[in-house]
């Protein structure tokens, strides 16, 4: 490539050309497009920002001037830049670079981001530290309009409005859902407010004025017209704000975009810059279809054709969940659901199209959602919330405060629990069984194929208190034929023996219990003998029968679950025991007490011993133990 197999860092482009910054976002474009093909990632956003990200570097001097990146989706061309160019290629995979900003991985990523609408709030406290500090300088947040929707976001545009801090927000607008009007009216009005010269006369005219009557009453006539003129592009709602308000412009012309930023490099104060971009921008298959495209998977970077990864089941979990929704609404008219922002990826679209009155999509506002819930199910009806786990963190208060506390029938299922993948750190639901066990009246469930999730889901519909929770994983499901078979209300708190044996007892939660049986029926095949294995199913309210029966019939119990140890289905299982006499020993399975990194699924569940060998390793040394254990006692009786 012409331009960037010679980039190392942000500075080797500032001497470049307006004409050499086109041909390099069409490189990185190509790169970008090379790269994701063979190794999944967020394309969409990313192919969109390249012009902008690239001004940015370009007018900023980075890493001492600070850019602040929301969730990390659209950061590729950034990291490219960064020096990660070449370390691109594993971007999301193990030991490869992260999907998204982190601290620890560049000087350049100032903060880490994979949730969505944090960018301003932390992006002001770096701007207070350098004012504070003296250092000069600059920082600017990079926030989409979908990330917008975040109630985080608007905390953070309140402090920062009425903080006077030198601090530049840009509204990355892909969806047109600002404003639609770009034209010569609005590329005027953003020329003369951003000149030099026009900002220079300003603050000379506000400081010969001073403070007084006659200045808060001038400067809300020109607050009052000015937003006249700028409220067709949204910009009255900034300027209510305490923003300055410029734009809307188009983010993909690498022209308009440096001689924005560098005009408004030098106002001072807080500031808004609505910029238009088109998602996938370069790419027809992208810019066609940008849901999809938001994160394809493998693809043919020639035809666009997409390429479905072989060996796996039929159905993921996300399709069980969007058709038996559906299913259970056709019948039951109280039925809703409820999403914020995910509405393809956790299945509901399906009932936005069938039934577009009964489906709400609340954008990314998990608190929102949740208390919305709360009073639908109030008001009488049936809502069945769908929140993936790692962003159900944010909604705690209220899944405490409006759903639990008042035992509102509101069922939260939370897609993507446990260990997601390539996301890494940042999605893994790993916290959600130690998080929700401890609020009185909650019931945890969690299917172990496709068909428990169905169930689960019917048995959700007939509970009359809530939170109901249903926590399955990412991806592809076990491969049962969920759809030939019939609803079945399960007993609420109630466990399933999968496996007969003696002296150990795996208890194992969702799908991991499936390869707890595996691993048992292996060691039975080697040696004729085996631990028993049974399906939790219902995290809590725990099955005390059960856990009476594991104390006085086994040794040990094992525990298994795709969450955290601490405070987990291990923790349930310890405490169930603590100070009883003759208690079994109990060991856990499940992930340890540290963030775990990008990977896929199967390595991860290699590094946490979740997967089959690694509890078939479990299940051998406790055997062993166990069977030293009863030689010991019948040579004493001898």
């Amino acid at each position: 490539m012409t331009f960037l197999d010679k980039v190392e860092s942000p500075s080797d482009i500032r001497g470049f050309s307006i004409e050499d910054l086109r041909v390099l976002c069409a490189e990185i474009r190509e790169y970008m497009i090379e790269c994701c093909a063979k190794n999944p990632g967020h394309l969409g956003s990313s192919l969109g920002a390249v012009e902008l990200i690239v001004g940015l570097h370009y007018v900023y001097d980075t890493p001492k001037d600070k850019l602040v990146f929301d969730v990390g989706h659209q950061a590729y061309a950034h990291k490219i830049l960064t020096g990660r160019r070449d370390a691109f290629r594993l971007n999301r995979k193990r030991e490869g670079i992260s999907g998204f900003t982190k601290r620890s991985e560049s000087i350049y990523d100032v903060f880490g981001a994979g949730h969505s609408s944090t960018s301003i709030s932390a992006a002001l406290g770096l701007a207070e530290s350098a004012k504070l500090l003296g250092t000069g300088e600059k920082v600017v947040a990079v926030i989409g309009d979908g990330a917008l929707s975040g109630g985080l976001a608007f905390e953070g545009l309140n402090n920062a409005g009425t903080s006077k801090t030198d601090l530049l927000v840009i509204i990355n607008d892909n969806n047109i859902s600002i404003d639609k009007n770009i034209g010569a009216i609005h590329e005027h009005l953003l020329r003369i407010t951003t000149d030099p010269t026009y900002n220079k006369i300003k603050n000379h005219v506000w400081n010969r004025i001073g403070e007084g009557t006659f200045r808060k009453m001038l400067q809300k006539f020109i607050v009052n017209t000015k937003s006249s003129i700028v409220s067709s592009s949204g910009g009255a709602l900034f300027e209510s704000l305490g923003f300055r308000y410029f734009g809307p412009i188009d983010g993909n012309d690498i022209a308009q975009v440096v001689d924005t930023l560098s005009r408004l490099r030098e106002i001072k104060g807080p500031r808004i810059l609505h910029t238009i971009t088109t998602k996938g921008k370069g790419y027809a298959p992208a810019e066609e279809q940008q849901t999809i495209w938001h994160a394809p998977g493998m693809f043919d970077p020639v035809t666009g054709k997409r390429i479905k990864p072989a060996g796996h089941a039929e159905s993921r979990y996300q399709d069980v969940f969007g058709e038996v929704l559906l299913e259970l609404a056709r019948s039951d008219s109280r039925i809703v659901g409820i999403t914020p922002a995910m509405a393809t990826g956790c299945g509901m679209d399906l009932l936005a199209r069938e039934m577009p009155e009964r489906f709400f999509d609340v954008g990314i506002a998990e608190e929102h959602a949740v208390t919305f819930s709360a009073g639908l199910a109030a008001g009488g009806m049936k809502p069945f919330c769908n929140i993936y786990s790692s962003f159900s963190q944010r909604a705690y208060d209220q899944i405490i405060h409006d759903v639990a506390l008042q035992q509102l029938p509101v069922v939260l299922c939370l897609d993507r629990s446990g260990l997601v993948g390539e996301d890494g750190a940042t999605h893994h639901g790993n916290f959600d069984i130690a998080a929700y066990r401890s609020i009185p009246g909650t019931i945890i469930s969690a299917p172990r194929n496709e068909t428990e999730l169905k169930n689960l889901m019917y048995t959700a519909l007939k509970s009359e208190t809530g939170p109901f929770i249903i926590r399955y994983p990412r991806g592809y499901g076990e491969g049962v034929d969920w759809r030939g078979s019939q609803f079945e209300e399960y007993a609420i708190g109630k466990s399933e023996e999968l496996l007969q044996g003696k002296d150990v007892a795996v208890i194992a939660a969702g799908p991991s219990a499936n390869r707890a049986y595996e691993a048992a029926q292996r060691y039975k095949e080697e040696h004729g003998i085996c631990p028993a294995v049974y399906n939790i199913r219902f995290i809590k309210p725990a099955d005390i029968a059960l856990l009476e029966k594991a104390g006085a019939d086994f040794q040990t119990i094992i525990t298994v679950e795709d969450g955290a140890l601490a405070g987990g289905l291990y923790g349930e299982v310890c405490e169930f025991f603590a100070g009883k006499p003759g208690r079994p020993e109990i060991k856990g399975i499940g992930i340890p007490d540290r963030f775990i990194e990008q990977g896929s699924q199967e390595e991860e569940r290699r590094e946490c011993g979740l997967d089959s060998e690694g509890i078939y390793r479990c299940i051998e040394e406790e055997m062993k133990k166990s069977c030293k254990k009863d030689q010991k006692v019948l040579e004493s009786k001898n």
